[in-house]
Parts: structure tokens; sequence; C-alpha cells
């Protein structure tokens, strides 16, 4: 058992080390001309217009970077990003100004010089990690007589390590070899992985002197989220002055008028006690959808998990919902998830067209995870005025993180993250 556990993690480790040597090289390289062009047009005009959306597709980037580290490793790296003022003028003046914002925050600059190390050290410690684990079949299958085929029976100067393929005893020794690494390879190759993950901390993870920042931008979500509260208790107030309240007040004065007419105009009372009924189950229906608004009960009574179910039951799209939670978050982040999650839900069906909705929640690595994929059109964007811009918001009030891959065309995942432990 083991060994069968062992084996898993290495093929697990490589299979991932793939997937990291492919994206530290390929998107790295991309990222990098991308965001050194752009500055470099800065001082033409044009770059103040693309090095925002530059340096924001580098946050996604790093931001997915961050997300399989704490999945894939349990290794935590704070992203420590400024976000956006609500209040950015549109058009060329609220351009410039997203740009001087993006060029004066420090994990800008620290994510960029990241860059060139995951293209080096990032992307060499990823193909150890594959390598380990597939090189040694190459040893097994000289060993197993398929030497002939690589040397061509003829060729000489084939080497497999420091071994020298010439016939049959060679194939064996390059087998015993393939094994020796193999056997490495079941203790090196999980660690590598996570080699590659503290490393890409030791970068992207902000410094001591930005500690104060970060007070800074967690006073300013805290801020945020005592704002949206007052909001909220508006809504609410204004909700039910204007709705359940104004129902129930013509439902007294239907009964008064009903108490007046019962003797002399029976079919004219039994008329309004009709009419009071209506509204009466009308004023209903508005407390029980404002109730679900501001705490669903199915989330008090059954958790996350079922509250999400419920949720999807109720999309006019056809959705799929895994849940695998041992436990239950505390109250106000379970809370925090559900209205997350019923934001994105909301705009793929509003805004994506989306036919078909995936939704995953777990809890891996010290936080909740979850994610919502649909087929719809992508384009989706973190920005002032999206929807996405409050779920971040409402998710950096517990101090959790947003990544968004939405391609145009399509598909979209948003995944969202937010530490805590389950009881």
């Amino acid at each position: 058992m083991k060994l069968a556990y062992r084996l898993r993690e290495t093929g697990v480790a490589a299979l991932r080390g793939l997937v990291l040597s492919v994206v530290s090289l390929g998107g790295s390289i991309v990222l990098l001309v991308a965001c050194v062009l752009s500055l470099a047009l800065i001082p033409l005009g044009i770059g103040a217009f693309t090095t925002p959306w530059a340096v924001q597709g580098l946050r996604h980037f790093a931001n997915w970077r961050r997300l399989w580290a704490a999945q894939w490793c349990g290794v935590r790296i704070p992203p420590g990003h400024r976000p956006f003022p609500e209040d950015l003028r549109p058009g060329v003046i609220g351009q410039l100004e997203r740009c001087r914002l993006v060029l004066r925050d420090p994990a800008t600059w620290r994510e960029l010089c990241w860059l060139p190390f995951d293209m080096t050290v990032g992307f060499l410690t990823a193909v150890l990690t594959v390598g380990l684990a597939v090189y040694p079949l190459e040893g097994f299958a000289l060993g197993a007589g398929l030497w002939r085929a690589f040397t061509d029976g003829t060729r000489t100067g084939y080497w497999y390590g420091f071994v020298p393929i010439d016939g049959q005893v060679a194939g064996i020794e390059a087998a015993l070899l393939g094994l020796a690494l193999l056997t490495a390879a079941l203790f090196l190759s999980p660690r590598l992985l996570l080699l590659h993950f503290r490393l890409t901390g030791a970068v992207l993870a902000p410094g001591k002197g930005e500690l104060s920042e970060r007070v800074r931008v967690l006073t300013e979500t805290r801020r945020d989220a005592v704002d949206t509260s007052a909001a909220e208790l508006r809504r609410i107030e204004r909700d039910l002055h204007d709705g359940a309240q104004a129902r129930l007040v013509a439902v007294g004065m239907d009964l008064g008028t009903i108490t007046a007419l019962m003797d002399h105009d029976p079919a004219k009372a039994k008329q309004l006690l009709l009419q009071a009924r209506q509204s009466s189950a009308e004023a209903l229906t508005e407390l029980r959808d404002l109730v679900r608004g501001i705490h669903p009960p199915v989330l008090a009574e059954r958790g996350l998990g079922d509250a999400v179910r419920a949720l999807a039951l109720r999309l006019p799209v056809p959705s799929e919902v895994h849940v695998q939670l041992p436990g239950r978050a505390p109250e106000p982040v379970e809370s925090a998830a559900y209205f997350a999650l019923s934001e994105v839900l909301t705009n793929a069906v509003k805004h994506a067209g989306a036919e078909r909705i995936w939704v995953d929640l777990h809890h891996e690595g010290g936080a909740l995870r979850m994610s919502v994929t649909d087929n719809g059109g992508g384009g989706a964007v973190v920005g002032a005025g999206s929807g996405l811009s409050g779920v971040e918001r409402r998710l950096g009030t517990f101090d959790g993180v947003l990544a968004v891959s939405s391609p145009a065309g399509g598909p979209t995942m948003v995944t969202m993250e937010i530490p805590c432990a389950l009881s």
C-alpha cells in the first residue's frame, strides 16, 4: 500500500511538473515580452493603454500559480496587490490613472521580476520533477530488448545516463539504472514540486517592507465590508418599507373595510377578503425572498454544500454541483462563500450565455476552494464596475483570492479561495 501510494504521488507530481514546465516557459515568455513592450511604449502614449491590460494578464498568471501552490503543495503565497479605487473616471483620463496606479504598485514589479526566474529556475525544477519520474521508463525499455530500436543494430555512441548502450547486457544495466532512478523519483519528485513552489513563493511573496502596505489593503477591504453591510441594511429597510410593509398595511385596511361591509354588502366583502388573502400571500413571498437574500435558512441549517445545491436548482441553466467538505466553515466564511458563488452564478446565467454550469467545492490545504465553470462566450474580467470586482472585495475581507480564466469564446472558470478551518 505504501509503495502504491508513493507511485501515485510520484505520478501526480510528474503530471503537475509537466503542466508547470509548459506554463512556466511559454506563459512567462509571452507575458514578459508583452509587459516589456508595453512599458517601452509608454513614452509614445500607447503603453499607457496597453500596460494595465498586460499587467492584468500578469496578475491572473501569478494568481493561478498561487492557487496551484496552495492546492498542490499547501504553500501559501499572499498576493499583496493594491486594489483599484471604485471611482476611477472612464475614458482616457481613467486609463492614464489606472496605468499610474499599476506602475506604483510594488506587486507589479515583483511579479515582473519573477517572470525571468520562472522561465529559468521554475522551468528547471518543473522539468526535473517530470523527468526524474519519466526517464526510468526508457531504461526499462532498453532492458526489455528495445535497445536495438535505439541503436539500429549498427550505431554506436548511444548512452542512457552514464551507460553506453551496445548490447543486451548494457540494456540490463540501463534497466537497473532506471530502477535506481525510479526509486529516487519516489522520494524526490514530490519534493522537487514543493521546492518549485517554495522558490516561487520566495520571489512572489511580499517582503517585510510591504507588510504595512498589506495592512493598508486589509484595512480597505474591512472598510469596504462595513460599507457594503451598511448599504445592504439600507436596501433591506427600503424593501421592507416599499414591499411587505406596504402590502400588510393594505391588508389591514382591507380587513377594516370588510368588517364594515360584512352586514350590508357580503359580496363586496367576499371580494375584498380574497384580495386581502392574495396580498398577504404576496407579502409572505416577499418576506421569504428577503430572508433568503439576508441569510438563506438552508445555509444556516444544512451548511454551504446543500445551500449551493439548492441555489443551483433554482438556476434556469442545467448545473452540476460537486461538494467535498468534511465539516463546516465558520458562519461568516460560509455566508461570504455562498453570496460570492451566487454572484458568480448570476453572472454566468445573465452575461455568459452559458448552456451548462459546473460548481466544485472542497477544502484542501487549510482553505475553502470553490470553482465555477461555464461553457458560455467568455470575456469575463475583474475590474471597476464588474460583478466580479464585488466578489473580489467580498473575498478580500477574509484574505481570500479570486482568479478568472475567461478567453474569448469561452469557457470561463472562476476560482475562489478563502483560508479557513472546518469544524
